[in-house]
């Protein structure tokens, strides 16, 4: 059975608080992903303490001038992000272990204006591979997340699922880099969530959840969530489904009607 993971952004405070926050409603995961401003010993009290995992954090630096060159505006299609990369995540890496949280994702970051779309693609696997050694025999993966470019992130590489599988299957390392599928930007992209849900399966590393429109909790838009979740636990999925999105109610009335949906 798949992990329900909270949103961070639902509670208040500092990355402790949103822990607990977390906790106490009922919720065994929670995910914050801008871990520069951790408090890190706080933080990893907090999780020891209420027994809620960190189900990810997105891959950086504090270091503000790797952190720009692994961002969206630049990232994975750049022959000149490698050396940047290396350092971020190996520097996300040692957080990730020490807070013992086993996903980092990762995005291509823009397309690029006079370099064909091939020639961008083998950059791109070029670095996940250098990606896949540095997490190698950690306990720790990466995670490729395709975007929408219709709503949220105009001019960014990788957006169908078609091709998020052909790059991954590039690249050739399962056991380190997977499949980040965000239900919310693939509704926007491609629709036909279900069916290609299923087909990424044997590549699947992490799953977020937001409605459509809106970017809010499931129920306030046009996606079927139950259905969407049964399909999920019945493909025997085990890792992290994530509320990657804002919400519309007090966590008080929100949360149980998101833990619920998991519940057949």
């Amino acid at each position: 059975m798949f992990t329900l993971s909270a949103c961070g952004g639902w509670f208040r405070g500092d990355a402790p608080a949103r822990i607990r926050a977390a906790g106490a409603n009922g919720f065994r995961a929670v995910e914050m992903l801008d871990w520069q401003s951790f408090d890190l010993p706080e933080t990893k009290k907090a999780l020891d303490e209420t027994g809620v995992a960190l189900s990810a954090i997105l891959a950086g630096s504090r270091d503000p001038v790797k952190h720009a060159m692994t961002r969206n505006e630049h990232g994975l299609v750049w022959e000149d992000t490698a050396e940047p990369l290396r350092d971020a995540l190996k520097e996300s890496l040692e957080v990730a272990k020490y807070l013992n949280c086993r996903k980092i994702i990762v995005t291509s970051g823009n397309e690029r204006p006079g370099l064909s779309r091939e020639e961008q693609k083998k950059i791109l696997v070029d670095n996940l591979r250098l990606g896949a050694e540095i997490v190698r025999g950690s306990g720790v993966e990466l995670v490729l997340e395709p975007l929408n470019i219709l709503v949220n992130h105009a001019g960014y590489f990788l957006v169908t699922t078609d091709e998020s599988l052909e790059v991954l299957d590039r690249v050739g390392c399962p056991n380190e880099v997977r499949l980040l599928f965000d239900i919310y930007h693939q509704q926007i992209s491609e629709g036909n969530v279900i069916r290609n849900l299923l087909r990424a399966m044997p590549v699947m590393g992490h799953i977020h959840v937001a409605d459509n429109p809106g970017r809010n909790e499931p129920g306030t838009g046009e996606l079927n969530y139950k259905n969407i979740f049964r399909a999920i636990r019945d493909a025997g999925y085990e890792e992290f489904v994530v509320f990657e999105c804002g919400r519309t109610e007090p966590v008080e009335t929100l949360c149980p009607k998101m833990l619920a949906l998991a519940e057949d």
